[in-house]
């Protein structure tokens, strides 16, 4: 009876073995195949993706580039017509002294970057950076 006992609980145990290997078992070749076109399929469309995205940031850097050469042309042909038109020291007032002072950032009334730290105030301080900075001296010992 023993015998029998454990020959029974070996094949129902190898029948649910077999049952559940076969439900979590995904690597049949119909479905390795479709994963594996799914894959290129999905690498494909990436990869034209990128080259819209590319072909956009070019004709939009071209684009840039036509609309200051254009706003340059014109700027050019207003300081002209204000140096043909208005006496020297109204013209002076008006527009840079140099052809492409307004584009190349040389004008009187530049101003000066803001900087990303504050500077120390004196020799013997810290910057504000410094790891030091606002503490007092007898904490640190």
């Amino acid at each position: 009876m023993m015998w029998l006992t454990g020959i029974i609980c070996l094949v129902i145990g190898a029948a649910g073995g077999l049952l559940l290997a076969r439900r979590f078992e995904n690597t049949s070749p119909n479905k390795v195949e479709e994963l594996e076109n799914r894959i290129q399929e999905l690498q494909r469309t990436h990869a034209e993706y990128r080259e819209h995205v590319s072909e956009h940031f070019n004709t939009t850097a071209e684009l840039v580039q036509q609309m200051t050469d254009s706003y340059r042309d014109v700027y050019q042909h207003l300081a002209r017509g204000a140096q043909d038109l208005c006496s020297d020291d109204v013209a002076s007032r008006l527009l840079p002294s140099a052809d492409n002072a307004l584009f190349l950032g040389h004008d009187d009334n530049s101003v000066e970057q803001p900087k990303d730290y504050a500077p120390k105030r004196g020799n013997g301080q810290s910057g504000a950076l410094s790891e030091d900075f606002g503490l007092d001296r007898r904490d640190l010992e």
